[in-house]
């Protein structure tokens, strides 16, 4: 497969590397990146480029009084895939879980390890609102209860609660590509995992879960939490990541019109995850 190369020079580094990631290959095709001191090399197959959507994604940084230029090459025809994956590191959370690719070497110092074959997709724990909600599922209790993973990405959320001893798991992406990817990586941790292909339409009245886990944006979670709401049994919590510190705010405020009550917030890198729980 041909490749664009996207080399991004910013005037400011942080936080607008990550949110340049997330942006591009979130809600844009971009499939891998390179973090450089100036800025970013961001990589998409070529026939997936489009100048307006760059533009457009680059002009949402350059709002934010940030200098924000860019050079676009193509690339000879290679396994880029293959190349991603050998600069892949593993990542250790709070000391508890080790979350690795299947050529990284075990641990035997930490209470859960999740191996995950990241194919240049989001949910490995590199990015800092995977990291939250893996450390806020630590202390959260899990066994027992019935849990859901809306935008599951690689599966890394939902495989976490079924090794800490979840009744049942369903994990949800409308991404066809990540709802294969999370399949195959459940079977490669040995967990049982409902997986579904779709939004959340598909949270159907007959369905209650004492746990909900969404790693999604901001927008979305402003859509779909009174679907997460009418869902989530009295009591249960709701973890919620994909967003910044100056969104808490709108969250907080359409948590409270839905019956969602904030008890935690915790933040990396200027990114935020938040823990509610249903009155």
């Amino acid at each position: 497969m041909k490749y664009t190369e996207v080399t991004i020079t910013l005037s400011k580094q942080e936080p607008f590397k990550d949110i340049l990631i997330y942006s591009l290959g979130d809600e844009g095709p971009y499939d891998s990146f390179e973090v450089t001191p100036q800025g970013l090399k961001a990589y998409v197959p070529t026939e997936k480029f489009d100048t307006a959507f760059l533009e457009q994604t680059l002009d949402e940084i350059r709002q934010m009084d940030v200098e924000c230029r860019y050079t676009v090459t193509d690339l000879p025809d290679k396994d880029y895939n293959e190349e991603w994956e050998r600069q892949h590191q593993p990542v250790l959370v709070d000391g508890f879980c080790w979350v690795r690719a299947p050529f990284h070497p075990r641990r035997d110092d930490v209470k859960y390890e999740i191996e995950i074959e990241p194919k240049m997709s989001f949910g490995t724990a590199h990015h800092a609102t995977t990291y939250l909600m893996l450390s806020l599922l630590e202390n959260e209790s899990v066994e027992g209860r019935r849990v859901l993973d809306m935008g599951s990405g690689t599966g890394v959320l939902a495989i976490l609660a079924a090794k800490k001893g979840a009744a049942y798991v369903e994990a949800i992406d409308v991404d066809e590509w990540a709802f294969r990817n999370a399949q195959e990586n459940f079977e490669r941790n040995g967990v049982k995992v409902n997986a579904m292909l779709g939004d959340a339409s598909l949270l159907t009245a007959d369905k209650h879960f004492d746990l909900i886990l969404a790693n999604i944006n901001r927008n979305i979670l402003l859509r779909d939490m009174p679907a997460y709401s009418a869902v989530l049994n009295t009591g249960g919590t709701l973890l919620l990541s994909g967003f910044y510190e100056h969104d808490v705010e709108a969250l907080q405020d359409k948590a409270e019109t839905i019956g969602l009550r904030l008890v935690q917030q915790c933040s990396r890198n200027e990114w935020t995850a938040l823990k509610l729980t249903k009155i």
